[in-house]
């Protein structure tokens, strides 16, 4: 495994904690100023790290509120790397589990796509696109299929 490939992997690496601590500022570390998102929840579409901050506060102020910690996993992970930029496609498991007893609430699982850029020598996200698979009959997002 290369030393880019390395660095790529530590994006998620501190993607998945920094959700778990609930760590705005860590999370948004590893974005760009200029991100563009596709999300399946809410908005449409978010643009620019000010518009994502917002989204991200609210989402872990929830948690808190609600006493959960969320766990975070990457399955099926595919990279692809050049020295300037790299993809990665994979499906993103988010389990919810309460802070105190450590049940778990509920799980999801989506497909994520995100591009990064190499920015002052570490990557950074540029695009991220969340989404489900719909049921065609009902219309309504499959949440679990892995």
């Amino acid at each position: 495994m290369s030393v880019v490939l390395n660095k790529v992997f530590d994006v998620l690496e501190n993607y998945k904690s920094a959700i778990y601590e609930k760590d705005v500022e860590r999370f948004l570390a590893s974005y760009s100023p200029d991100i563009h998102i596709y999300d399946c929840w809410g908005n449409w579409e978010c643009i620019g790290i000010s518009e994502w901050r917002e989204a991200v506060n609210g989402w872990f102020n929830g948690l808190t509120e609600d006493g959960v910690i969320l766990k975070t996993d990457f399955n099926d992970v595919v990279v692809e790397e050049s020295p300037t930029i790299a993809f990665i496609h994979c499906a993103v498991t988010f389990a919810a589990h309460h802070e105190e007893s450590g049940e778990k609430l509920r799980q999801m699982t989506n497909r994520f796509t995100f591009g990064l850029s190499r920015e002052n020598e570490s990557w950074a996200i540029k695009h991220e696109h969340s989404s489900l698979p719909i049921d065609m009959e009902t219309g309504k997002g499959i949440f679990n299929l892995k």
